[in-house]
């Protein structure tokens, strides 16, 4: 069974839109857990232009949420991290100017302080994992640098999906790269601009344990409903 992170932060980005409390990232991460996924995702930027550390701190109190916790390679937001206590982490690029993620990790030029930031966290048992673009020269780095899992960046083949282009070439490379990971002791894991297509698409690869997907959920839910969005592309996913 592959599991489900469901990210809420544009939950928050609602929310902040107009400030106030509604609509609550607390709530929705308890509803999301309520209707089949299996961890809630956040990512808690720099610039701070969705989740805040009051939504980090109310989630992380509540125990019945398995939480994962996005965060850049940047100490400040490590120390927050280390001080709530998030069940896992995975280290993601970060550009202020960018609209969403737009990549993997450069694990070569950001090697010694990946290294460090991931050291720190294994120390309070805190699972890790590294948002990387699929090739196999970043699988065998993530593996150098002692990631418990990868997360492979999916952008690219939903995009080509989305505009009806050929996705076979970065399909494979993402399947080798699974299969790669996989057998030298990775967890891998896939997300990144992922719907219903992109999700059937991606579950023929067994090695992929785990999706992480938000935007598309978040706003197919104003007209499929969040339950509903949560518990079809669970049963694809598993299909």
């Amino acid at each position: 069974m592959k599991r489900l992170g469901v990210n809420i932060d544009h939950v928050a980005t609602l929310r902040n839109a107009r400030g106030g409390y509604h609509p609550d990232p607390l709530l929705a991460a308890k509803l999301a857990i309520k209707f089949g996924a299996d961890l809630v995702t956040i990512h808690l930027r720099e610039d701070r232009r969705h989740i805040q550390d009051q939504d980090l701190i109310k989630i992380c109190k509540n125990k019945k949420i398995p939480l994962n916790l996005e965060i850049a390679a940047n100490m400040k937001i490590l120390k927050i991290a280390l001080k709530n206590k998030p069940n896992y982490v995975c280290i993601v690029p970060e550009k202020r100017k960018e609209i969403t993620t737009e990549g993997g990790l450069n694990l070569k030029k950001n090697r010694s302080k990946i290294k460090k930031i991931l050291s720190k966290l294994k120390k309070f048992k805190i699972r890790t994992s590294l948002f990387i673009n699929p090739t196999i020269k970043n699988v065998k780095l993530s593996k150098d640098l002692k990631s418990d899992c990868i997360e492979l960046h999916t952008g690219k083949l939903s995009n080509l999906i989305k505009f009806q282009k050929d996705f076979s070439n970065e399909f494979i490379k993402i399947k080798n790269c699974a299969k790669f990971g996989n057998s030298i002791g990775l967890e891998i894991h896939a997300g990144h601009g992922m719907d219903y297509k992109t999700t059937k698409i991606l579950s023929k690869i067994n090695e992929i344990k785990e999706f992480n997907i938000g935007h598309f959920i978040i706003g197919e839910s104003i007209f499929s409903g969040f339950k509903n969005v949560i518990k079809k592309i669970k049963r694809i996913s598993n299909n």
